[in-house]
């Protein structure tokens, strides 16, 4: 009844979606034999999502400037003391030149291709080759464009997915893994000995802590904050009766959701340097735990802690990914996955905040 006011006319596509089998992409271990894996993976038509859309950044800015170029050489003609100016402009990166961490590699079937992976395989180490999972689940990993040897924390860790794909960027200062739950940290220990080597495993501080309280234990320390916080998990609500947050038991958690997920927001911000950026995410459609979560946290940190927040265009994201997701043209801030029957990953909503 909820979202079929939010979403009007497009809830029953998102409905029947959701009722549907999950896609999932294979997000390549870096640790292992990539070239083998790649090959692998292409022989079954699988393709990289990533570097498609690297690709068409790479494509989309050299169009723009050529445009610009062309735009600008005519206008000289006319008023050639500008020319200089004009030139410059042409040489600025469009906004649809924001970088894409290529390291990623995930694969992904076309659209309306509903083949499913197989298992992995371990190497002769032991790695497993590639992780499956709902590939629109690395697009807050993405968004957080982490660069060589900065401090990142993932203040909501568990079961461990993004944590692995921060990993696959080879960027990472230092980075610590956090989440309340010591059965889901368990969790997140046997995602990193499957996929990572000890001596990279061992450079990941691992903490079982209230993610409400890191900004009192560690403020103003990371460069790069994910906040991927615990939410409806929409799509395991509508296929699951076990443990659904929807059960008349657990009506009390479910409406404290929104403030338990502004608090971590709030936590996030204040674990952040000036200057650096948060991520915050959910699996679920709901408003009430995307947009107005974000905005509340954006007034706390200005009102209570003088923090100045600015959410980031992420747009370009809709534009370099729309062959592989279906995007919500109806978003205020952030971007929303909506699970589609031709593409059938998320929901999964992510903002990106700047500290000012």
């Amino acid at each position: 009844m909820n979202y079929s006011l939010q979403f009007k006319d497009a809830w029953p596509s998102i409905r029947v979606s959701l009722l549907s089998e999950q896609k999932y992409g294979a997000l390549v271990n870096n640790f292992a034999d990539v070239e083998r894996v790649t090959r692998e993976l292409e022989q079954l038509d699988a393709v990289d999502f990533i570097s498609e859309a690297s690709r068409k950044a790479r494509r989309l800015q050299q169009d723009s400037v050529a445009e610009r170029a062309e735009r600008e050489e005519s206008t000289s003609q006319e008023a050639p003391g500008e020319c200089q100016n004009a030139v410059q402009a042409a040489e600025a990166p469009p906004p649809l030149s924001a970088p894409i961490t290529s390291n990623i590699k995930c694969y992904t079937f076309p659209r309306g291709d509903v083949t499913r992976f197989r298992p992995a395989r371990p190497d002769t180490l032991g790695i497993l080759s590639y992780y499956l999972m709902d590939a629109a689940s690395l697009l807050p990993v993405l968004a957080l464009n982490v660069q060589p040897d900065e401090f990142v924390l993932d203040l909501c860790a568990a079961p461990g997915g993004k944590t692995l794909g921060i990993l696959q960027t080879g960027f990472c200062g230092y980075l610590a893994a956090n989440d309340v739950s010591v059965s889901r940290t368990k969790r997140l220990y046997q995602i990193l000995n499957s996929y990572v080597p000890k001596q990279i495993r061992e450079t990941v501080c691992i903490t079982s802590w209230d993610g409400r309280n890191w900004g009192e234990r560690e403020g103003g320390t990371f460069h790069k904050v994910l906040v991927d916080v615990p939410c409806t998990t929409d799509r395991h609500s509508v296929m699951e009766e076990e443990n659904n947050i929807f059960n008349r038991r657990r009506s009390k958690e479910r409406q404290m959701l929104p403030m338990l997920q502004l608090q971590l927001l709030v936590a996030g911000i204040l674990a952040t340097k000036p200057r650096g950026e948060v991520v915050y995410s959910t699996c679920s459609l709901s408003q009430l735990q995307n947009e107005y979560v974000i905005e509340r946290a954006i007034e706390i940190a200005e009102t209570e802690f003088n923090i100045g927040t600015r959410v980031e265009d992420l747009s370009h994201f809709r534009t370099l990914f729309q062959d592989t997701f279906s995007f919500s043209s109806d978003c205020r801030l952030g971007e929303l996955v909506l699970p589609h029957l031709t593409a059938n990953f998320g929901p999964m909503y992510f903002c990106k905040l700047r500290r000012v």
